[in-house]
């Protein structure tokens, strides 16, 4: 069964950026993370958006394609637009970001770009139909997905309502992004995935952790993930409702964590591949 699975490094399991701060980059050399992901086996490689801006510095975009392409890197996944469907300042930073992104997106040929929000935004549904399609519309013009993530910090949290926004927008290019750690925190039956229509399902992502923990939920999130195999989740029941719904896409390892980013930059890689490589043996 393995034979057929290719992985994706998302960008804060490899990275030991600083989520939520002036720090979100790498201090890895792009370089090296690219070789290093590809020595490992991966054939994704995940940026995010700060890191992107950091890189840029340095290297044309056109430079960091040839870098991928030179390493066998398949699929690049973007990250990350919030208040893409609010007004006003806000949504003006979010359209210089959205940009950057939808510009890489056209050169390095990605896969899709990771959207969504961290603030709880209640908004109506049809300003959010609205706004994803006119996402997807532009995503279109360069050539990629938008993938809206379902998360318990986001303005809609479940599965229905995602389904709802991205239907609603009609777009043949939107769908939906699922990261086991968000489905476990939000105490959704894996049974749901599983129903998903294929055509919406665009990106997974694989993890572990405790079903439980002592501090906040955010706390939980953003440094106290662990590698696939050493927590709590129930890894192999998740992948095959998700293959049960038909997806044949790559799988992102997404692991924030406090421990690994102290970790050197080649053993991150290899312990991240093996360890979710196991979960489809």
């Amino acid at each position: 069964m393995a034979n057929d699975i290719e992985l994706l490094a998302s960008y804060w399991t490899i990275s030991a950026g600083l989520p939520h701060t002036d720090k979100e980059y790498s201090p890895f050399d792009f370089t090296d993370r690219v070789k290093a992901v590809a020595k490992a086996g991966f054939k994704g490689f995940g940026i995010w958006h700060s890191d992107l801006e950091h890189v840029l510095q340095t290297r044309s975009l056109k430079e960091m394609k040839q870098i991928l392409d030179d390493n066998g890197i398949k699929y690049v996944e973007l990250e990350f637009l919030t208040d893409w469907f609010l007004q006003g300042e806000r949504k003006r930073q979010s359209d210089i970001r959205k940009k950057t992104l939808m510009a890489a997106a056209e050169v390095l040929q990605a896969r899709h770009i990771k959207v969504g929000d961290f603030f709880q935004e209640k908004t109506p549904m049809p300003r959010l139909i609205d706004a994803f399609a006119c996402l997807c519309k532009e995503a279109a013009e360069h050539g990629t997905k938008i993938c809206f993530e379902l998360m318990p910090f986001a303005m809609i949290d479940t599965l229905s309502d995602s389904l709802a926004m991205i239907e609603g927008s009609g777009a043949q290019n939107g769908g939906i992004a699922l990261d086991l750690w968000h489905i476990v925190k939000l105490h959704m039956p894996y049974e749901e995935v599983g129903s998903i229509p294929l055509r919406y399902l665009t990106s997974v992502e694989l993890n572990d952790g405790t079903l439980e923990a002592p501090w906040s939920l955010h706390e939980d999130t953003i440094n106290h993930r662990r590698l696939c195999g050493e927590g709590e989740f129930d890894i192999k029941s998740f992948i095959s409702c998700v293959r049960k719904a038909g997806y044949t896409g790559p799988w992102g390892i997404e692991v924030l964590s406090e421990e690994l980013r102290k970790w050197p930059l080649e053993e991150l890689a290899t312990r991240s591949f093996n360890t979710t490589m196991a979960q489809f043996r």
